[in-house]
C-alpha cells in the first residue's frame, strides 16, 4: 500500500494546464505530486485534508518582486506568501545586491532606499551581507530558511557599478570593461540565475539612485545591453525582464539573445511608479506583431486596481519632477530646509502649472510628463492622517479643498501641512478603477501575464502583493473574465513557463507538490494595515488574504486558514540546474 504524507481528498482539481477541472484527491510524498486520483486510500497518509468543496490548485508563480532583502527576514516573502504565492523571481529592474564588495555595502543600500523605498537601516540591521560574488549571494539564500522557492535574476546595475564605477552613468562601456560584465554574467548563470534585468528609463526616470541620479541602467548604452543579450545566446537558456525601453529595443534584445523578454509594463492608465506607456491596445497590438515575427517577448500586466498612500519622509515617486527631486534629497531636515526655500517652492509651482496648462490642450502629453499625472493629481489627494490637532482636523480633505480654504496654490497646501508635521503627514490617492472590459481584453490577450506585485518594494506606498487574490476574487469570481481554469494558467503555468520554470505551477504526478487549497466564494483580500514587523523597528503597509485553508511548498503546509505554520521547506530554484 502507497505511504502519502499528505493526501487531500475530494477537492476541485484545478491544474494550472487548462484542463477542465475535475474532483480528485491528490497525494503527497516526499514533497512532490506522488498521484492524482479518486478513492486513494486514507490508511497509507499520514495527514489527511478533507477538500471537498474546496478548489485545489498549483501555487502561484510571482514573477516580479524585490525580495533581494526582505527574504533574509521574512522567509515567506510577505504580502506574496500570503496570497497563495509558492515561488518568487527576484532581482527585477536592474536592482540587486551582487556583486557588491564590502566598501560599497552601504551605497548599494542607500541607492534602493532611494529607487524601491526600502529603508536602508532596515536592510543593514536584517541582511548577512556574507557574499561579494552573485554566486555567493545564491549561497546564502540557499542556507538562508525560506518558507517559498527561489528564482533569482542578475540585476544588471550592481554589475554594470562594479566593473565601470558609480561615476560611468551615461558612457559605454570599453571593450575591457563589457567582457568583464560578461564574464560576471556568465557566471551567474553557470551557478543558477535565470537571465537578467534592467531599468531603462532615460534621464527622466523616476526610480532614481540615491543622489538623485538616473539609475546606471536608465542611461546604459545600448550595444552593452545587447552584449548582455548575448551571453544569454551563448548560454542557450534564460530570461530577460526589461522595464521602460522603446519598444525596438526590446525587440532586438529578444532577437539578439534568441530568449524570451518580459515587457514591463502593461497599464490601463499608469503603473505604480507613475509611467504611462502609451495605449494598451497598441501595446497588445505590438506584442502580438512582435511574436508573429520571432520575438518571443511577454507584456506583464498590473491587474489591481491601486491606490497609494505615503508621506513625504519616504515618497520618492515624484522624482521625474526635477524641482521636487531638488527639495526630497537629503534627511528630513535638509528636506524641510529645502521645502522653506522660496526659490525651490516657486520653482515646484511652475512646473506643476506648466503641466496643468499643457494638461489643457495635450492631456496625453502632460500625463506622460507629469510622472504619469501623480504629479498632477496632488490636488485631488486627499489627508488620510494628521499628526497634529490642526492635521486631524483636515483628514478626509483634499489638497485642493485645503488650498481653496486657505487661499493657497495646491503645492503650498500640501507642503505647509507635511512641513508642520515634520512630513508625516499621511496623504492617499485613489487611482481611477480600471475598466473591466478593457481588463478583459488585457487580461485575455494570448502573450500577456498577470500581476505585478513589485513585493519587497514600495511598501509604505503600496500593496499590490494581494494581485493574485484579487485577480481570482474580483476579476474572475466577481468580473468573470475568465474562467477558473485559464485564471490558474494565467498565473501558474504561463507564468512559470516564461521564466523558466520548469516542473512548477501546475498539478501534476512527479512535480514538486506547490498547491493550494482555497475556498473560492470566501476568498478575499483584506483591508490595509500598518505592521511594524520589520528589522530596525520599521513599518509597511500590507493587506491579508482570507479562504486559503492551506498554502503549501514543496509538500508542506505553510499556512494553515491564514497562520504561518513556522514551516520553510522553499528552496532555491538554481535556474538550468535544480527545480
Amino acid at each position: 500500500m502507497p505511504s502519502y504524507d499528505l493526501l487531500l481528498k475530494g477537492g476541485t482539481v484545478i491544474d494550472g494546464q487548462r484542463t477542465p477541472r475535475f474532483t480528485s484527491d491528490v497525494a503527497i510524498a516526499d514533497g512532490r505530486i506522488a498521484q492524482i486520483g479518486g478513492g486513494l486510500s486514507e490508511s497509507g497518509a499520514k495527514r489527511v485534508i478533507d477538500a471537498q468543496d474546496l478548489i485545489v490548485a498549483p501555487g502561484f508563480i510571482d514573477l516580479h518582486t524585490h525580495f533581494d532583502s526582505q527574504i533574509f527576514w521574512d522567509p515567506y516573502c510577505t504580502m506574496s506568501g500570503w496570497h497563495g504565492v509558492t515561488s518568487v523571481v527576484i532581482g527585477n529592474c536592474g536592482f540587486g545586491f551582487a556583486p557588491v564588495a564590502p566598501e560599497h555595502r552601504e551605497r548599494a543600500m542607500l541607492t534602493l532606499e532611494r529607487n524601491e523605498a526600502v529603508r536602508a537601516t532596515t536592510m543593514a540591521a536584517g541582511m548577512p551581507w556574507d557574499w561579494v560574488t552573485f554566486p555567493e549571494f545564491l549561497g546564502s539564500i540557499e542556507r538562508t530558511p525560506k518558507g517559498v522557492n527561489v528564482l533569482a535574476y542578475v540585476g544588471i546595475a550592481p554589475v554594470m557599478t562594479s566593473v565601470m564605477g558609480q561615476d560611468a552613468k551615461g558612457r559605454a562601456a570599453t571593450a575591457d570593461e563589457r567582457k568583464r560584465m560578461c564574464a560576471i554574467l556568465s557566471e551567474a548563470m553557470d551557478a543558477g540565475a535565470c537571465g537578467f534585468s534592467a531599468q531603462i528609463l532615460g534621464e527622466n526616470s523616476v526610480q532614481r539612485d540615491y543622489d538623485g541620479t538616473p539609475m546606471i541602467t536608465d542611461v546604459m548604452a545600448p550595444e552593452d545591453l545587447l552584449a548582455f543579450a548575448g551571453v544569454l545566446r551563448e548560454k542557450g537558456r534564460g530570461v530577460v525582464q526589461m522595464i521602460g525601453a522603446p519598444p525596438e529595443l526590446f525587440e532586438q534584445v529578444a532577437e539578439v539573445s534568441g530568449r524570451p523578454v518580459i515587457w514591463n509594463a502593461l497599464v490601463l492608465q499608469s503603473d505604480q511608479h507613475g509611467n504611462t506607456y502609451g495605449s494598451y491596445k497598441d501595446r497588445l497590438n505590438w506584442l502580438e506583431e512582435s511574436n508573429a515575427r520571432g520575438k518571443r517577448i511577454f507584456g506583464h500586466a498590473v491587474t489591481c486596481d491601486m491606490d497609494e498612500q505615503f508621506s513625504l519622509d519616504d515618497w520618492n515617486l515624484f522624482d521625474a519632477i526635477p524641482s521636487w527631486r531638488a527639495v526630497t534629497l537629503g534627511d528630513v531636515p535638509e528636506r524641510i530646509r529645502k521645502m522653506n526655500d522660496p526659490a525651490l517652492r516657486r520653482a515646484i509651482r511652475e512646473d506643476f502649472d506648466r503641466y496643468a496648462e499643457l494638461r489643457k490642450v495635450d492631456p496625453v502629453a502632460a500625463t506622460k510628463a507629469g510622472s504619469g499625472g501623480l504629479f498632477l493629481a496632488i490636488p485631488d489627494m486627499w489627508v488620510a492622517e494628521g499628526r497634529t490637532d490642526a492635521g486631524r482636523a483636515l483628514e478626509g480633505r483634499t489638497v485642493g479643498e485645503i488650498a481653496d480654504r486657505e487661499n493657497k496654490h495646491p503645492i503650498d497646501a500640501m507642503l505647509d501641512l507635511a512641513v508642520s508635521e515634520s512630513l508625516r503627514t499621511v496623504f492617499f490617492r485613489q487611482f481611477p478603477r480600471n475598466d473591466p472590459e478593457a481588463m478583459r481584453e488585457v487580461v485575455n490577450a494570448p502573450f500577456v501575464l498577470p500581476g505585478i506585485s513589485d513585493g519587497g518594494a514600495h511598501m509604505k506606498f503600496l500593496t499590490l502583493g494581494c494581485y493574485p487574490t484579487d485577480f481570482i476574487s474580483r476579476l474572475v469570481r466577481e468580473h468573470g473574465l475568465m474562467d477558473l481554469e485559464q485564471a490558474h494558467w494565467r498565473l501558474s503555468g504561463y507564468s512559470a513557463m516564461a521564466a523558466g520554470f520548469t516542473d512548477r505551477g501546475f498539478l501534476r504526478e512527479g512535480a514538486p507538490a506547490d498547491i493550494l487549497v482555497y475556498d473560492y466564494d470566501a476568498l478575499r483580500v483584506l483591508p490595509r494595515e500598518r505592521i511594524h514587523d520589520f528589522p530596525a523597528d520599521d513599518w509597511r503597509l500590507a493587506q491579508k488574504a482570507e479562504g486559503y485553508r492551506q498554502i503549501i511548498v514543496n509538500g508542506a503546509v505553510t499556512f494553515e486558514d491564514g497562520e504561518c505554520t513556522g514551516a520553510t521547506p522553499g528552496t532555491l530554484l538554481r535556474h538550468g540546474l535544480t527545480t
